[in-house]
């Protein structure tokens, strides 16, 4: 099992209308299952774009869903949050 972050909002929604391998039903669950056929590969997606992947057996296939995944939700993303300005370390003013 492998999580992931997108880092993107993702329309669930629409995705599950317009993706057969996608089921979504946020009255029992709030999570999309995506069924990646090859390399054979499930994934629990959420509306922040947390991911869990399963059923990859080799690193080599988790790379591979997970580049699959990817290029399938980037169709679906709704929005990206703001890039973190770096961190500046406060100095203390003499006085």
């Amino acid at each position: 099992m492998v999580s992931a972050d997108l880092h993107a909002s993702i329309d669930l929604y629409t995705l599950s209308r317009d993706v057969k391998s996608v089921d979504y039903e946020p009255e029992q669950f709030p999570g999309a299952i995506y069924r990646n056929a090859d390399p054979d590969a499930v994934f629990i997606i959420f509306k922040n774009g947390k991911m869990i992947c399963t059923k990859t057996k080799t690193e080599a296939d988790i790379k591979r869903a997970l580049e699959s995944v990817a290029e399938v939700m980037a169709k679906y993303v709704v929005e990206t949050p703001p890039a973190e300005e770096p961190k500046r370390s406060k100095r203390s003013n003499p006085s």
